[in-house]
């Protein structure tokens, strides 16, 4: 069976931030972003690892994990697109960019691409509804976008 630790520096943060909360309850947001971030999926052995590590039980680390959209619990492409599914990006053409999306890279929301570069996802509301179209990219917001400016991008990752 394949297991999972921190890299070292994943394991000073767990220990920094690990101070600042009352409990492992408490820490388990924190440890299941440190794990997305360090392998951009979570795992069942990571799953095993923050339950040993927090003194839980796997089912309440995988409850957690599953509760949330935001944890990618299968492998995703290198480059995350998430692209707002509400009404102000919808009314000002979020709908062009996912077809753009499509045309270009071959996949529709939850699929990631055959080389594994990419991976689209339709995502409720960003908080960015005044730069209406917007879609993140491995975290990064790009507001205001066009399939323009997408393909733009989007050359830039390959």
């Amino acid at each position: 069976m394949k297991t999972f630790v921190f890299t070292p520096e994943n394991e000073k943060k767990f220990q920094e931030q690990s101070k600042k909360y009352p409990n492992s309850d408490a820490m388990m947001l924190p440890c299941l972003w440190l794990v997305q971030e360090q392998e951009n999926w979570v795992s069942p052995e990571a799953m095993v690892f923050i339950a040993n590590k927090l003194k839980k039980t796997p089912i309440q680390v995988y409850e957690v994990a599953t509760f949330y959209t935001m944890f990618n619990l299968k492998p995703i492409g290198t480059y995350h697109i998430e692209v707002c599914k509400t009404l102000s990006c919808m009314m000002m053409g979020a709908n062009d960019l996912i077809k753009f999306i499509k045309d270009t890279i071959g996949i529709e929301p939850g699929q990631t691409s055959k080389d594994g570069k990419f991976h689209l996802s339709q995502v409720e509301c960003l908080g960015a509804c005044g730069g209406a179209p917007m879609f993140a990219l491995n975290g990064q917001y790009h507001e205001n976008q066009s399939v323009s400016s997408l393909g733009d991008l989007l050359k830039e990752c390959k």
